[in-house]
Order: structure tokens, then C-alpha cells, then sequence
């Protein structure tokens, strides 16, 4: 009897993936353990492997299909002594691709798109009846300057009409300047949730390029989108007086062990103090170690410490577990690690989902002060600046200075009040001012 392989579901939140590469072919004989195929999640591309052996009957999906749904059948197994050729496929093969972006769908203009760019009576239909092609802006400014646009041949993609095109027929240069000036401004105070249409009509002159996207994209967007109209945020800024941490790392960084060829065991960033700083202060604060649901509070015992990773055109958040129990050392090689991973796309998914808190450093790009966009389940993010010379007073009250880094911290209001945020914020910078603290 026949085998189904189904789209696999890699993460409990995965509804749908991408067939990115197949490793075998119709025909191949596979075992338990091989790897048949890659699949693309929202974050990461993971090998899937046959459960079972067999040949391989029918591939159902086409390498490099988008929006496979999970548990669609992609491909079927015959068993041993069973004709492959004869195999009867149980399911219909699995949609391919979606289109890759809503720009590529036709679309109609919206009463929101008329509203904001009413379209001309006398310029919208060419005599014969067919349709002309024009965007909206090159609408308006046909009938303002009395323009008939079926007299017009469009030099915008697929011949469509645009702005120049119009300007050129109207024989009056000023008078069309001083008319699109006061639609373009109309057109840019446009309320937000405006048609694609309408957008790319913003840029006429076509000096730019789409670029449909990715599943990594669409989740930033949607999730960090959620998280700034449902999450009431506030934020608190501490300045944190770096130079006796930059001291005690420069002692531990040289006291490191070297291998044979003279690399040292570890090299710890300042990054490093600040996750280590950030897991103990919410062992210190623990009613701020929390996270919200519509019914509860999830009280968390452990520091499970996200560190942003910028990757190419999108971020990671893998997470340091039990961060709080862990020398530096030890957090130094698992951030160098994930975050190797993670620019290759290589983490899995339970490296960067969960967590309680993270840690956004922009220091190392000059970056003075800056806030962040808590990523639920998070209830805090830390946001770090750079750190620079500037003057302080100090306890004797006299004048000397300083290194001192700006942390941003942005809360959660719905679970983490204003004297507490304040807290652990005064909490993670008695920790950063006198590290000694942490290698207890």
C-alpha cells in the first residue's frame, strides 16, 4: 500500500511552508532517515526526512511552491514489490504557489482610492469605448488641463498613462506643475490602508523596483504591527556608567585559555554583561519576569533571554535559556553560535520562539538612544545605545568622565506597571556599573 508524505508541521504556530528544494526524484529508493526534501518556513529551512522506506511514486508539488498548507499530500512512497508506476494518488496534488505579491492581482479602485482620487468623467473612456489606462494622479490632471486621454499613448508599464505622459500634451508646463503640486499633497496625506494601486501611482517616473515578500517579512509586519496596536507600551531610558564592566572584561578576555594555534577559548562583547545583566535582573524583579494572555499572567522562574540578530533583509531573536544560570563565557559561544545560524537561516524553530524579554543593540552602529517594539510573549525589551565619553559628576561631586550607554526599556503596561518597569530597569544598571556582580 502506499505511503502520503505530508507538508510537515515544523513549529506549533506553522500553517503553511515553501517546498524549497526536493533531494530525491520520482523513481529514487529512500530509507527511514533520508532527507527527501527542504521545506521554508516563516524563519528558517529545514531538511525533512522519510519515516518510512519505499520508492518514490509521484512528487505532487513542484519544487520552489509557495503556501503549501500543513498536512497537504507532496508526494507519495510505494512500498517494496509495489509497481510505483501503478501507485494511485489518494489526494489531489497541492496548490502551488500563491501569487507572490497583491500588486501582481488585478485590482479595482476602492470607494476609500475614488474618495481620495475622484476620477474624471469626461477623461476616463476613450470614444471607441475601451478602456484607457491612466493612474489616478494622471486622471486628475487630464481634466484639469482639458486633456483627452484616448489622444494619449501611455509610456508607463504596459502602456499605462502616467503623469509625464499628460504633462507633455497639456502645452502648459506651469499651469500642470502648479496643479499636480496640490494633488500630490492631497495624494501623500492619503489615510493609511490605501490600494496598492494608489501607492505605486505615487511614483510615477517607474525609478524603482517590487520585491514581493517573504515569509520572514510578512511575519515581522504582522507581528510587530499587532504588537503596536494591542500592546500599551511606555518606556523608560537609564544611563549606565560603563568603565568598570569594560575593565573587567578586558581582564577576563585576556586571562581566556589559547589553543595551539594561539585562539583564545572565548572573547566576551559587552553584549554579553547585558544579557547576563538583563537574566539576573528579572531574578531580582521577578513580578516583571512575565508574560500576558487574555486570562493570565505567566510568572516565568528562569531568564530566557532573546538577542536581536539583523540578518539579510530581516531579524532573529534566538534565545539564551536559563541565562541567569549561565557563566558569560558560556552565553558568548551560544549567541556566536545562533547568531551564525541565523544569518544562514539554519535555526530551529524552538531556538527562537518563547522567551520572556530581549535585548536590541544598535551601540556598535553609533546609535545613541533608541526604544523597540516588544514582540509578544515579551512583556520588556531592552533597547542599548552606544557607548560614549561624556562628562559626570561624580560621588565626591566632582567632575570626571565617563563611558556611559543608554538602556531603553519598553514595557508592557498590561502586566508590568510603571514602579516596576522602574525597578528592574534600576536593577539591570546596578548590575552593569558593578559587574563583579554577575560572576557570582
Amino acid at each position: 500500500m502506499s505511503i502520503d508524505i505530508t507538508m510537515p508541521a515544523l513549529s506549533p504556530t506553522m500553517e503553511e511552508g515553501n517546498l524549497a528544494k526536493w533531494m530525491v526524484k520520482e523513481g529514487d529508493t529512500v530509507s527511514a532517515g533520508d532527507v527527501i526534501a527542504e521545506i521554508e518556513t516563516d524563519k528558517a529551512t529545514m531538511e525533512v526526512e522519510a519515516v518510512d522506506e519505499g520508492v518514490v511514486a509521484k512528487l505532487l508539488v513542484a519544487e520552489g511552491a509557495e503556501g503549501v498548507k500543513v498536512n497537504t499530500v507532496i508526494a507519495v512512497l510505494a512500498e517494496d514489490g509495489e509497481d510505483a508506476s501503478a501507485v494511485e494518488v489518494g489526494a489531489k496534488p497541492a496548490a502551488k504557489a500563491e501569487p507572490a505579491s497583491k500588486e501582481e492581482a488585478p485590482t479595482t479602485p476602492t470607494t476609500k482610492e475614488a474618495k481620495t482620487s475622484p476620477a474624471p468623467q469626461a477623461a476616463t473612456a476613450a470614444p471607441s469605448g475601451d478602456r484607457v489606462f491612466a493612474t489616478p494622479l494622471a486622471r486628475r490632471i487630464a481634466e484639469q488641463n482639458g486633456v483627452d486621454l484616448s489622444s494619449i499613448t501611455g509610456s508607463g508599464p504596459h502602456g499605462r498613462i502616467i503623469k509625464a505622459d499628460v504633462e507633455g500634451k497639456s502645452g502648459s508646463a506651469a499651469q500642470t506643475k502648479a496643479a499636480t503640486g496640490t494633488s500630490s499633497a492631497a495624494t501623500a496625506s492619503a489615510p493609511v490602508g490605501m490600494s496598492d494601486e494608489a501607492v505605486l501611482s505615487l511614483f510615477e517616473d517607474g525609478s524603482f523596483e517590487k520585491k514581493p515578500h517573504d515569509g520572514m517579512r510578512k511575519v515581522i509586519a504582522e507581528r510587530l504591527t499587532e504588537s503596536a496596536q494591542t500592546v500599551p507600551s511606555y518606556y523608560v531610558t537609564m544611563n549606565c556608567e560603563l568603565d568598570a564592566l569594560l575593565a573587567l572584561r578586558a581582564q577576563m578576555n585576556s586571562a581566556a585559555p589559547k589553543d595551539s594555534d594561539d585562539k583564545p577559548a572565548y572573547k566576551i562583547s559587552v553584549n554579553d554583561f547585558i544579557v547576563k545583566a538583563m537574566a539576573l535582573a528579572l531574578q531580582q524583579v521577578p513580578m516583571a519576569n512575565v508574560s500576558w494572555t487574555s486570562t493570565d499572567r505567566i510568572y516565568h522562574s528562569t531568564s530566557d533571554v532573546g538577542v536581536a540578530v539583523a540578518v539579510e533583509d530581516g531579524l532573529f531573536t534566538p534565545i539564551v535559556r536559563n541565562a541567569e544560570s549561565k557563566t558569560l563565557s558560556t552565553i558568548s559561544a551560544e549567541v556566536k553560535d545562533m547568531a551564525g545560524r541565523a544569518r544562514s537561516r539554519k535555526l530551529s524553530p524552538h531556538e527562537y520562539q518563547g522567551g520572556c524579554t530581549a535585548v536590541s543593540n544598535l551601540g556598535m552602529f553609533g546609535v545613541r538612544e533608541f526604544t523597540s517594539i516588544i514582540n509578544p510573549p515579551h512583556a520588556s525589551i531592552v533597547s542599548i545605545g552606544a557607548g560614549t565619553k561624556q562628562p559626570v559628576v561624580n560621588k565626591d561631586g566632582a567632575l570626571a568622565v565617563a563611558t556611559v550607554m543608554s538602556a531603553t526599556f519598553a514595557f508592557d503596561h498590561r502586566c508590568i506597571d510603571g514602579a516596576l518597569g522602574a525597578e528592574l530597569a534600576a536593577a539591570f544598571k546596578q548590575l552593569i556599573e558593578n559587574p563583579m556582580g554577575m560572576l557570582v
